[in-house]
Protein backbone atom coordinates (compact mmCIF):
# COMPACT_ATOMS: atom_id res chain seq x y z
CA UNK A 1 0.00 0.00 0.00
CA UNK A 2 1.42 3.43 -1.03
CA UNK A 3 2.39 5.41 1.74
CA UNK A 4 0.06 8.29 2.81
CA UNK A 5 1.94 11.51 2.75
CA UNK A 6 2.30 14.38 5.61
CA UNK A 7 2.54 18.18 4.47
CA UNK A 8 3.87 19.99 7.27
CA UNK A 9 4.53 23.73 7.20
CA UNK A 10 7.55 24.64 9.49
CA UNK A 11 11.17 23.10 10.67
CA UNK A 12 11.17 24.56 14.08
CA UNK A 13 10.52 22.11 17.23
CA UNK A 14 6.91 21.26 16.31
CA UNK A 15 7.80 20.88 12.81
CA UNK A 16 10.40 18.09 13.73
CA UNK A 17 8.56 16.62 16.32
CA UNK A 18 5.54 16.08 13.59
CA UNK A 19 7.95 14.87 10.88
CA UNK A 20 9.54 12.27 13.72
CA UNK A 21 6.52 10.95 14.66
CA UNK A 22 5.10 10.84 11.61
CA UNK A 23 7.91 8.64 10.21
CA UNK A 24 7.39 6.31 13.51
CA UNK A 25 3.98 5.36 11.96
CA UNK A 26 5.00 4.66 8.92
CA UNK A 27 4.13 8.00 6.91
CA UNK A 28 5.87 10.22 4.20
CA UNK A 29 6.42 13.26 5.73
CA UNK A 30 7.59 16.70 3.59
CA UNK A 31 8.21 19.44 5.54
CA UNK A 32 8.28 23.10 4.07
CA UNK A 33 10.81 25.19 5.72
CA UNK A 34 10.69 28.96 4.39
CA UNK A 35 14.61 29.49 5.88
CA UNK A 36 17.68 27.41 5.22
CA UNK A 37 17.70 26.06 8.70
CA UNK A 38 16.14 24.21 11.29
CA UNK A 39 15.01 25.35 14.40
CA UNK A 40 12.27 28.14 13.63
CA UNK A 41 12.86 31.01 16.19
CA UNK A 42 15.73 29.89 17.93
CA UNK A 43 18.18 29.96 14.59
CA UNK A 44 18.05 33.78 14.96
CA UNK A 45 17.54 35.72 18.21
CA UNK A 46 18.56 38.66 20.66
CA UNK A 47 22.00 38.39 21.28
CA UNK A 48 21.14 37.94 25.27
CA UNK A 49 18.36 35.68 24.49
CA UNK A 50 18.65 32.93 27.51
CA UNK A 51 15.49 30.00 27.62
CA UNK A 52 13.18 30.94 29.72
CA UNK A 53 12.04 27.57 30.74
CA UNK A 54 14.71 25.45 32.78
CA UNK A 55 16.36 23.17 30.66
CA UNK A 56 14.99 20.12 32.17
CA UNK A 57 11.67 21.22 31.16
CA UNK A 58 12.40 22.37 27.60
CA UNK A 59 13.72 18.95 26.31
CA UNK A 60 12.68 16.35 23.66
CA UNK A 61 11.76 12.75 25.97
CA UNK A 62 14.17 10.60 23.92
CA UNK A 63 16.88 13.32 23.65
CA UNK A 64 18.72 14.51 26.78
CA UNK A 65 20.65 17.73 26.44
CA UNK A 66 24.21 17.00 26.46
CA UNK A 67 26.21 17.26 29.81
CA UNK A 68 27.95 20.09 28.34
CA UNK A 69 25.22 22.06 28.96
CA UNK A 70 25.54 22.68 32.73
CA UNK A 71 23.14 25.70 32.99
CA UNK A 72 19.98 25.73 33.59
CA UNK A 73 19.31 28.78 31.42
CA UNK A 74 20.81 28.02 28.32
CA UNK A 75 21.40 30.76 25.93
CA UNK A 76 20.10 31.06 22.03
CA UNK A 77 23.34 28.97 20.40
CA UNK A 78 23.66 26.06 22.60
CA UNK A 79 19.38 25.96 22.42
CA UNK A 80 19.69 25.78 18.51
CA UNK A 81 22.71 23.19 19.00
CA UNK A 82 20.38 21.12 20.69
CA UNK A 83 17.64 21.43 18.34
CA UNK A 84 19.72 21.17 15.23
CA UNK A 85 21.23 17.38 17.16
CA UNK A 86 17.90 16.51 17.38
CA UNK A 87 16.89 16.57 13.88
CA UNK A 88 20.33 15.06 12.68
CA UNK A 89 19.88 12.26 15.24
CA UNK A 90 16.88 11.29 14.18
CA UNK A 91 17.48 11.63 10.57
CA UNK A 92 14.64 14.57 9.85
CA UNK A 93 16.97 16.93 7.71
CA UNK A 94 16.66 14.61 4.07
CA UNK A 95 12.54 15.35 4.61
CA UNK A 96 12.80 18.85 4.84
CA UNK A 97 12.52 21.11 1.61
CA UNK A 98 14.71 24.51 2.67
CA UNK A 99 13.71 27.91 1.29
CA UNK A 100 10.21 27.07 0.60
CA UNK A 101 7.62 29.34 1.29
CA UNK A 102 3.94 28.15 1.39
CA UNK A 103 2.00 30.14 -0.12
CA UNK A 104 -1.37 28.74 0.35
CA UNK A 105 -3.15 25.30 1.29
CA UNK A 106 -6.87 24.51 -0.65
CA UNK A 107 -8.94 21.73 0.42
CA UNK A 108 -9.73 19.12 -2.55
CA UNK A 109 -12.36 16.88 -2.14
CA UNK A 110 -15.76 18.06 0.39
CA UNK A 111 -17.31 21.29 -1.29
CA UNK A 112 -17.59 24.29 1.45
CA UNK A 113 -21.08 22.92 2.06
CA UNK A 114 -20.88 19.48 2.45
CA UNK A 115 -17.91 20.21 5.67
CA UNK A 116 -20.71 22.92 6.87
CA UNK A 117 -23.27 19.51 6.95
CA UNK A 118 -21.16 16.97 8.71
CA UNK A 119 -21.52 15.23 11.71
CA UNK A 120 -18.57 13.58 12.07
CA UNK A 121 -15.01 15.25 11.11
CA UNK A 122 -13.81 14.46 7.71
CA UNK A 123 -17.41 13.63 7.03
CA UNK A 124 -16.30 9.99 8.26
CA UNK A 125 -14.83 10.13 11.54
CA UNK A 126 -11.84 8.89 9.89
CA UNK A 127 -8.47 11.09 10.02
CA UNK A 128 -7.98 10.94 5.79
CA UNK A 129 -10.56 10.22 3.08
CA UNK A 130 -9.96 8.75 -0.56
CA UNK A 131 -11.24 11.31 -2.24
CA UNK A 132 -10.13 14.06 -0.09
CA UNK A 133 -6.37 16.02 -0.44
CA UNK A 134 -4.80 19.07 0.65
CA UNK A 135 -2.98 21.23 -2.61
CA UNK A 136 -0.02 22.60 -0.84
CA UNK A 137 1.30 25.75 -3.56
CA UNK A 138 4.92 26.52 -2.47
CA UNK A 139 6.90 29.15 -3.71
CA UNK A 140 11.04 28.66 -3.55
CA UNK A 141 12.65 31.34 -2.25
CA UNK A 142 16.14 30.85 -3.80
CA UNK A 143 14.90 29.92 -7.68
CA UNK A 144 11.70 31.99 -7.40
CA UNK A 145 9.81 28.79 -8.98
CA UNK A 146 6.46 27.43 -7.70
CA UNK A 147 5.36 23.59 -7.57
CA UNK A 148 2.27 22.15 -6.35
CA UNK A 149 2.32 19.12 -3.77
CA UNK A 150 -1.00 16.78 -3.07
CA UNK A 151 -0.62 15.35 0.26
CA UNK A 152 -3.28 13.14 2.02
CA UNK A 153 -2.93 15.59 5.29
CA UNK A 154 -1.59 18.87 6.74
CA UNK A 155 0.10 19.73 9.64
CA UNK A 156 0.56 23.51 10.36
CA UNK A 157 3.73 24.61 12.50
CA UNK A 158 3.89 27.83 11.67
CA UNK A 159 4.03 28.90 15.47
CA UNK A 160 3.28 32.43 16.68
CA UNK A 161 6.07 34.86 17.52
CA UNK A 162 7.79 34.96 13.97
CA UNK A 163 6.94 36.44 10.56
CA UNK A 164 3.83 38.71 11.10
CA UNK A 165 4.74 41.47 13.93
CA UNK A 166 1.54 42.92 15.70
CA UNK A 167 2.15 46.55 14.98
CA UNK A 168 -0.43 48.99 16.48
CA UNK A 169 -2.78 51.52 14.77
CA UNK A 170 -2.50 54.97 15.16
CA UNK A 171 -4.62 57.61 13.91
CA UNK A 172 -3.88 59.62 10.80
CA UNK A 173 -0.68 61.36 10.31
CA UNK A 174 0.40 60.05 13.94
CA UNK A 175 2.03 56.84 13.30
CA UNK A 176 5.37 56.40 12.54
CA UNK A 177 5.32 58.34 8.79
CA UNK A 178 5.11 60.94 11.39
CA UNK A 179 8.46 60.64 13.16
CA UNK A 180 12.07 61.78 11.55
CA UNK A 181 13.46 58.63 13.32
CA UNK A 182 13.94 54.95 13.25
CA UNK A 183 10.68 52.74 13.83
CA UNK A 184 11.24 48.93 13.87
CA UNK A 185 10.03 45.82 15.10
CA UNK A 186 12.09 43.69 17.35
CA UNK A 187 11.58 41.03 14.58
CA UNK A 188 14.13 43.43 12.40
CA UNK A 189 16.23 43.86 15.54
CA UNK A 190 16.37 40.33 16.30
CA UNK A 191 17.09 39.80 12.71
CA UNK A 192 20.33 41.89 12.60
CA UNK A 193 23.67 40.30 13.28
CA UNK A 194 24.76 41.14 16.81
CA UNK A 195 27.46 44.00 15.86
CA UNK A 196 24.70 45.63 13.96
CA UNK A 197 22.10 45.64 16.35
CA UNK A 198 24.67 47.20 18.29
CA UNK A 199 25.34 49.56 16.51
CA UNK A 200 22.24 50.47 15.54
CA UNK A 201 21.13 51.34 19.29
CA UNK A 202 24.84 53.04 20.28
CA UNK A 203 24.90 56.63 21.07
CA UNK A 204 21.08 57.13 20.01
CA UNK A 205 17.98 57.70 22.21
CA UNK A 206 15.95 54.67 22.67
CA UNK A 207 12.26 53.73 23.26
CA UNK A 208 11.57 49.91 23.79
CA UNK A 209 7.23 49.78 23.73
CA UNK A 210 5.94 46.32 25.39
CA UNK A 211 7.22 44.38 29.06
CA UNK A 212 7.59 40.35 27.98
CA UNK A 213 10.55 39.04 27.16
CA UNK A 214 11.88 40.61 24.10
CA UNK A 215 11.32 44.39 25.32
CA UNK A 216 13.26 42.97 28.55
CA UNK A 217 16.56 41.71 26.36
CA UNK A 218 16.69 44.72 23.91
CA UNK A 219 16.13 47.17 27.08
CA UNK A 220 19.05 45.45 28.52
CA UNK A 221 21.27 45.89 25.57
CA UNK A 222 20.35 49.18 24.82
CA UNK A 223 21.56 50.09 28.56
CA UNK A 224 24.93 48.13 28.09
CA UNK A 225 25.98 50.03 24.69
CA UNK A 226 24.77 53.60 25.90
CA UNK A 227 24.56 53.55 30.20
CA UNK A 228 23.15 56.63 31.37
CA UNK A 229 24.26 59.05 28.60
CA UNK A 230 21.57 57.77 26.66
CA UNK A 231 19.08 56.21 28.95
CA UNK A 232 16.75 53.37 26.90
CA UNK A 233 12.95 53.93 28.04
CA UNK A 234 10.50 51.15 28.54
CA UNK A 235 6.89 52.09 27.47
CA UNK A 236 4.62 49.82 28.83
CA UNK A 237 0.68 49.64 29.08
CA UNK A 238 0.83 46.99 32.87
CA UNK A 239 3.12 46.44 34.99
CA UNK A 240 3.68 42.29 35.16
CA UNK A 241 4.71 39.55 37.38
CA UNK A 242 7.69 38.64 35.70
CA UNK A 243 9.49 36.23 37.28
CA UNK A 244 13.37 36.33 38.36
CA UNK A 245 16.08 34.10 36.59
CA UNK A 246 17.18 33.32 40.07
CA UNK A 247 14.15 31.86 41.84
CA UNK A 248 14.11 33.71 45.35
CA UNK A 249 11.81 31.37 47.59
CA UNK A 250 13.91 28.45 48.25
CA UNK A 251 11.68 26.35 46.00
CA UNK A 252 11.65 26.12 41.71
CA UNK A 253 8.19 27.21 39.96
CA UNK A 254 7.96 24.03 38.89
CA UNK A 255 7.63 22.64 42.29
CA UNK A 256 5.06 25.26 43.03
CA UNK A 257 2.72 24.81 40.12
CA UNK A 258 3.42 22.16 37.76
CA UNK A 259 2.70 18.90 40.11
CA UNK A 260 -0.92 17.64 40.39
CA UNK A 261 -1.71 18.98 43.72
CA UNK A 262 -1.47 23.00 43.00
CA UNK A 263 -3.87 21.78 39.73
CA UNK A 264 -6.47 20.38 42.34
CA UNK A 265 -6.84 23.80 43.74
CA UNK A 266 -8.33 24.79 39.97
CA UNK A 267 -11.67 23.98 39.12
CA UNK A 268 -11.63 22.48 35.48
CA UNK A 269 -13.71 21.61 32.64
CA UNK A 270 -15.25 17.86 32.76
CA UNK A 271 -14.68 17.82 37.09
CA UNK A 272 -17.30 16.20 38.87
CA UNK A 273 -19.37 17.74 41.41
CA UNK A 274 -16.74 16.30 43.92
CA UNK A 275 -13.76 17.68 42.53
CA UNK A 276 -15.72 20.73 42.10
CA UNK A 277 -16.49 21.25 45.54
CA UNK A 278 -12.40 20.19 46.48
CA UNK A 279 -11.16 22.88 44.32
CA UNK A 280 -13.46 25.35 45.91
CA UNK A 281 -12.90 24.37 49.55
CA UNK A 282 -8.95 24.63 48.84
CA UNK A 283 -9.09 27.78 47.05
CA UNK A 284 -7.61 30.03 50.00
CA UNK A 285 -4.71 27.85 49.54
CA UNK A 286 -4.14 28.89 45.99
CA UNK A 287 -4.63 32.34 46.84
CA UNK A 288 -2.05 31.99 49.17
CA UNK A 289 0.74 30.63 46.85
CA UNK A 290 -0.38 33.19 44.58
CA UNK A 291 0.24 36.16 47.54
CA UNK A 292 3.49 34.29 48.51
CA UNK A 293 5.13 34.56 44.96
CA UNK A 294 4.19 37.95 44.94
CA UNK A 295 5.67 38.99 47.97
CA UNK A 296 8.93 37.13 46.98
CA UNK A 297 9.02 39.01 43.46
CA UNK A 298 8.25 42.40 44.96
CA UNK A 299 10.81 41.93 47.40
CA UNK A 300 13.54 40.64 44.42
CA UNK A 301 12.93 43.33 42.50
CA UNK A 302 12.54 46.00 44.53
CA UNK A 303 8.73 46.46 42.57
CA UNK A 304 7.22 48.60 45.10
CA UNK A 305 10.20 50.98 45.18
CA UNK A 306 9.73 51.68 41.33
CA UNK A 307 5.57 51.80 41.03
CA UNK A 308 5.70 48.22 39.11
CA UNK A 309 3.35 46.15 41.45
CA UNK A 310 0.72 44.74 39.49
CA UNK A 311 -3.02 45.19 40.67
CA UNK A 312 -3.66 41.64 39.50
CA UNK A 313 -3.33 38.02 40.76
CA UNK A 314 -0.29 35.96 39.81
CA UNK A 315 -2.47 33.40 39.67
CA UNK A 316 -4.59 34.95 36.80
CA UNK A 317 -1.21 35.82 35.26
CA UNK A 318 0.23 32.29 34.82
CA UNK A 319 -3.36 31.21 33.97
CA UNK A 320 -2.79 33.44 30.74
CA UNK A 321 0.76 32.21 29.95
CA UNK A 322 2.47 36.00 30.48
CA UNK A 323 5.39 34.73 32.82
CA UNK A 324 8.21 36.30 31.45
CA UNK A 325 11.85 36.02 32.98
CA UNK A 326 13.59 39.32 33.99
CA UNK A 327 17.31 39.46 32.87
CA UNK A 328 19.51 39.28 35.60
CA UNK A 329 20.29 43.19 36.82
CA UNK A 330 17.51 44.18 35.27
CA UNK A 331 16.24 46.44 38.10
CA UNK A 332 19.74 46.97 39.18
CA UNK A 333 20.02 49.14 35.78
CA UNK A 334 16.51 51.27 36.69
CA UNK A 335 18.20 51.93 39.90
CA UNK A 336 20.85 53.39 38.25
CA UNK A 337 18.74 54.98 35.49
CA UNK A 338 19.82 53.53 31.97
CA UNK A 339 16.88 52.04 31.82
CA UNK A 340 13.92 54.06 32.53
CA UNK A 341 10.49 52.78 32.95
CA UNK A 342 7.18 54.82 31.66
CA UNK A 343 3.55 53.91 31.94
CA UNK A 344 1.37 54.52 29.17
CA UNK A 345 -1.66 53.26 27.81
CA UNK A 346 -1.57 55.03 24.62
CA UNK A 347 1.01 57.43 22.52
CA UNK A 348 1.07 59.02 19.17
CA UNK A 349 3.95 59.76 16.79
CA UNK A 350 5.32 63.75 16.44
CA UNK A 351 8.62 64.35 14.40
CA UNK A 352 11.04 64.20 17.72
CA UNK A 353 9.46 61.42 19.02
CA UNK A 354 6.35 60.61 20.89
CA UNK A 355 3.14 62.11 22.46
CA UNK A 356 2.37 60.32 25.63
CA UNK A 357 -1.49 60.33 25.83
CA UNK A 358 -2.97 60.69 29.57
CA UNK A 359 -0.43 63.48 30.87
CA UNK A 360 -0.20 66.74 31.81
CA UNK A 361 3.33 67.10 29.44
CA UNK A 362 0.97 65.46 26.95
CA UNK A 363 1.63 68.29 24.36
CA UNK A 364 5.51 67.99 24.86
CA UNK A 365 7.10 65.26 22.89
CA UNK A 366 9.47 62.24 24.53
CA UNK A 367 12.31 63.15 22.45
CA UNK A 368 13.50 60.14 20.73
CA UNK A 369 16.29 58.66 18.27
CA UNK A 370 14.67 55.30 17.69
CA UNK A 371 11.68 53.10 18.08
CA UNK A 372 11.60 49.85 18.74
CA UNK A 373 8.21 48.06 18.83
CA UNK A 374 8.39 44.81 21.30
CA UNK A 375 4.41 44.35 20.67
CA UNK A 376 4.10 40.77 19.80
CA UNK A 377 3.45 39.00 16.36
CA UNK A 378 -0.08 38.37 14.54
CA UNK A 379 0.23 34.45 14.92
CA UNK A 380 -3.54 33.96 14.09
CA UNK A 381 -3.53 36.02 11.00
CA UNK A 382 -0.82 34.12 9.80
CA UNK A 383 -2.39 30.73 9.76
CA UNK A 384 -6.01 32.56 9.11
CA UNK A 385 -4.18 33.96 4.98
CA UNK A 386 -2.59 30.43 4.52
CA UNK A 387 -5.92 28.99 3.55
CA UNK A 388 -7.50 29.68 0.10
CA UNK A 389 -11.28 29.49 1.41
CA UNK A 390 -13.12 32.20 3.05
CA UNK A 391 -14.84 29.49 5.11
CA UNK A 392 -11.97 28.09 6.44
CA UNK A 393 -10.36 31.40 7.33
CA UNK A 394 -13.77 32.11 9.35
CA UNK A 395 -13.16 29.13 11.26
CA UNK A 396 -9.65 30.48 12.23
CA UNK A 397 -10.95 33.65 13.33
CA UNK A 398 -13.69 32.48 15.36
CA UNK A 399 -15.06 35.13 17.39
CA UNK A 400 -14.04 38.89 18.21
CA UNK A 401 -12.46 36.91 21.57
CA UNK A 402 -12.38 33.33 20.85
CA UNK A 403 -9.42 33.55 18.32
CA UNK A 404 -8.50 30.27 16.90
CA UNK A 405 -10.79 27.63 18.42
CA UNK A 406 -9.70 24.45 18.34
CA UNK A 407 -10.31 20.61 19.87
CA UNK A 408 -7.45 19.52 22.73
CA UNK A 409 -5.40 22.35 20.78
CA UNK A 410 -4.74 20.41 17.81
CA UNK A 411 -7.62 19.80 15.12
CA UNK A 412 -10.73 21.85 13.99
CA UNK A 413 -13.84 19.87 14.09
CA UNK A 414 -14.72 21.39 10.49
CA UNK A 415 -11.15 21.37 8.57
CA UNK A 416 -10.99 17.80 7.65
CA UNK A 417 -7.38 16.17 7.65
CA UNK A 418 -5.55 18.92 8.93
CA UNK A 419 -4.07 19.47 12.38
CA UNK A 420 -1.74 22.62 14.14
CA UNK A 421 0.84 22.21 16.07
CA UNK A 422 3.05 24.83 18.28
CA UNK A 423 0.13 27.73 18.33
CA UNK A 424 -0.43 27.31 21.88
CA UNK A 425 1.54 28.40 24.83
CA UNK A 426 2.35 26.46 28.25
CA UNK A 427 4.78 26.29 30.46
CA UNK A 428 7.15 24.32 28.38
CA UNK A 429 6.69 24.74 24.52
CA UNK A 430 8.27 21.84 23.01
CA UNK A 431 7.65 19.50 25.79
CA UNK A 432 3.61 20.73 24.95
CA UNK A 433 4.44 20.16 21.34
CA UNK A 434 5.75 16.69 21.55
CA UNK A 435 2.75 15.46 23.45
CA UNK A 436 0.36 17.01 20.93
CA UNK A 437 2.00 15.19 18.08
CA UNK A 438 2.39 11.76 19.43
CA UNK A 439 -1.36 11.84 19.49
CA UNK A 440 -1.29 13.12 16.46
CA UNK A 441 0.58 10.14 15.54
CA UNK A 442 -1.98 7.63 17.38
CA UNK A 443 -5.29 9.48 15.83
CA UNK A 444 -3.92 8.76 12.17
CA UNK A 445 -2.49 5.65 13.14
CA UNK A 446 -6.70 4.51 13.72
CA UNK A 447 -5.24 3.75 17.85
CA UNK A 448 -8.52 6.04 18.75
CA UNK A 449 -11.19 8.57 16.57
CA UNK A 450 -12.67 11.44 17.32
CA UNK A 451 -15.75 12.14 19.17
CA UNK A 452 -19.32 13.91 16.97
CA UNK A 453 -18.27 18.01 15.49
CA UNK A 454 -20.82 18.78 18.40
CA UNK A 455 -19.40 16.89 21.05
CA UNK A 456 -15.79 18.43 20.04
CA UNK A 457 -17.35 21.88 19.77
CA UNK A 458 -19.31 21.71 23.41
CA UNK A 459 -15.90 20.15 24.73
CA UNK A 460 -14.13 23.78 23.08
CA UNK A 461 -16.86 25.73 24.98
CA UNK A 462 -16.13 24.36 28.18
CA UNK A 463 -12.42 24.90 27.48
CA UNK A 464 -12.86 28.42 26.93
CA UNK A 465 -15.27 29.04 29.43
CA UNK A 466 -12.90 28.02 32.07
CA UNK A 467 -9.85 29.76 30.52
CA UNK A 468 -12.30 33.26 30.84
CA UNK A 469 -12.46 32.19 34.65
CA UNK A 470 -9.23 31.53 35.28
CA UNK A 471 -7.29 34.40 33.76
CA UNK A 472 -10.24 37.41 34.08
CA UNK A 473 -9.32 40.36 32.35
CA UNK A 474 -5.78 38.18 30.95
CA UNK A 475 -7.54 36.08 29.19
CA UNK A 476 -5.85 35.10 26.22
CA UNK A 477 -6.94 31.83 24.03
CA UNK A 478 -4.69 28.93 23.35
CA UNK A 479 -3.03 28.84 26.43
CA UNK A 480 -2.43 25.78 28.22
CA UNK A 481 -2.24 26.73 32.30
CA UNK A 482 -2.77 23.24 33.47
CA UNK A 483 -0.53 20.87 31.41
CA UNK A 484 -0.92 18.33 33.46
CA UNK A 485 -4.79 18.08 33.36
CA UNK A 486 -4.45 18.93 29.67
CA UNK A 487 -1.63 15.78 28.79
CA UNK A 488 -4.32 13.75 30.88
CA UNK A 489 -6.98 14.40 28.63
CA UNK A 490 -4.29 13.26 25.51
CA UNK A 491 -2.67 10.40 27.33
CA UNK A 492 -6.69 8.44 27.84
CA UNK A 493 -7.49 9.26 24.34
CA UNK A 494 -4.46 7.60 22.74
CA UNK A 495 -5.26 5.01 25.86
CA UNK A 496 -1.87 5.29 28.11
CA UNK A 497 -2.10 5.51 32.24
CA UNK A 498 -2.03 9.70 32.48
CA UNK A 499 -0.72 8.87 36.17
CA UNK A 500 2.67 8.68 35.28
CA UNK A 501 4.85 9.11 38.48
CA UNK A 502 5.29 5.77 40.98
CA UNK A 503 3.91 6.06 44.31
CA UNK A 504 1.03 8.33 45.93
CA UNK A 505 2.96 11.25 47.21
CA UNK A 506 4.91 11.29 44.41
CA UNK A 507 1.76 11.35 42.15
CA UNK A 508 0.54 14.27 44.34
CA UNK A 509 3.61 16.29 44.57
CA UNK A 510 6.44 16.02 42.33
CA UNK A 511 6.96 18.08 38.95
CA UNK A 512 5.48 16.86 36.72
CA UNK A 513 7.94 16.75 33.17
CA UNK A 514 8.48 15.53 29.74
CA UNK A 515 10.70 12.35 30.85
CA UNK A 516 7.56 11.46 32.70
CA UNK A 517 5.86 11.07 29.08
CA UNK A 518 8.10 8.89 27.28
CA UNK A 519 5.60 6.38 25.16
CA UNK A 520 5.08 3.13 26.51
CA UNK A 521 6.29 1.24 23.65
CA UNK A 522 9.70 2.74 24.29
CA UNK A 523 9.53 2.76 27.94
CA UNK A 524 8.96 -1.08 27.68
Amino acid sequence: MEKKQIGIVGAGTSGLLACKYMLSKGFDPIVFETKSDVGGVWIKTIASTKLQTPKSFYQFSDFPWPSSVTENFPAQHKVFDYIRSYAQHFDLIKHIRFNTKVVSIEYKGLSDKEIQSCSLWNGNGQPFSFKGKWKVVVDSTKNKSTEVHNVDFVILCLGRYCDVPNIPEFPPKKGPEAFHGKVIHSMDYAAMDYESAANFVEGKKVIVVGFQKSALDIAMECSAANGLKNPCTVLYRTEQWNVPANLPWGLPLTCLCLNRFSELLVPKPGDGFFRSLLATMLSPLRWTFSKFVESQINKKHRLAKYGMVPKHDFSQQISSCLIATVPEQFYDKVEEGSIILKKSQSFSFCEEGILVDGEASSTTPLKTDVMILATGFRGDQKLRDIFVSQVFQDYKQGSSDETFPLYREIVHPRIPQLAVIGFSESFSNLHTSEMKCQWLAQLLDGTFKLPSIKEMENDMVEWDEYLKRSSGQHYRRSCIAMPIWYNDQLCKDMGWNPKRKKGFFAELFEPYGPLDYVSPSRSN
